[in-house]
């Protein structure tokens, strides 16, 4: 297996960008079916954390092919948009039905610790692992694989054009990080 360095981004806070290989690690480290469906639904909708949590309050944002954030939804002070409509690929649609059945996301603090026991456990460095690893990864994944679609992927993310451009173009990722994108991202277009 390669080791590459992680990928860390931000001026305050380093966040860590997965790679594929370093989120099955994660994932792997989660080990519960319950604790996986709620990684892979965060990472899948690109959602923030609060945002997943009202998700799961409201099933019926989901309407079978997207989740329709309305504005009260979105309590960020200083979002781009007044609702969303979040994009998903067929895995992101199959997961979603799960996590609506599954126990509801913790306390946002008990999540960030159950990251860096689920990487410690599945053989990854936790450096940078924070709830909104996931959501920058999944931003990052779609604009290194379609990246013919950067504006669909910054408004299923809530993002302006210069904010993604500053964050998620340009990351280092490989040839073989994009085959290994693919069973997550495949179907997103």
């Amino acid at each position: 297996m390669r080791s590459l360095k992680p990928i860390l981004k931000g001026m305050k806070q380093k966040v860590r960008i997965l790679r594929p290989s370093e989120y099955e690690m994660l994932r792997e480290g989660a080990r519960k079916l319950e604790n996986q469906i709620q990684l892979d639904t965060l990472l899948l909708t690109g959602m923030r954390y609060v945002e997943a949590q009202r998700l799961h309050k409201h099933p019926e944002w989901f309407d079978g092919s997207f989740i329709h954030l309305p504005a009260e939804a979105q309590r960020k002070k200083k979002r781009k948009q007044r609702e969303r409509w979040i994009r998903l690929n067929p895995l992101g649609r199959l997961t979603l039905p799960h996590f609506f059945r599954n126990k509801p996301l913790p306390h946002i603090v008990n999540f960030n610790k159950n990251l860096k026991r689920w990487a410690e456990r599945g053989g990854l460095d936790p450096v940078g692992l924070c709830p909104k690893t996931l959501r920058k990864t999944w931003e990052s994944w779609l604009v290194f694989y379609y990246p013919r679609h950067i504006h669909l992927i910054f408004l299923s993310q809530g993002h302006n054009n210069l904010t993604s451009l500053e964050h998620y173009l340009n990351m280092p990722f490989t040839e073989q990080d994009k085959e290994e994108m693919r069973k997550w991202v495949e179907g997103w277009i």
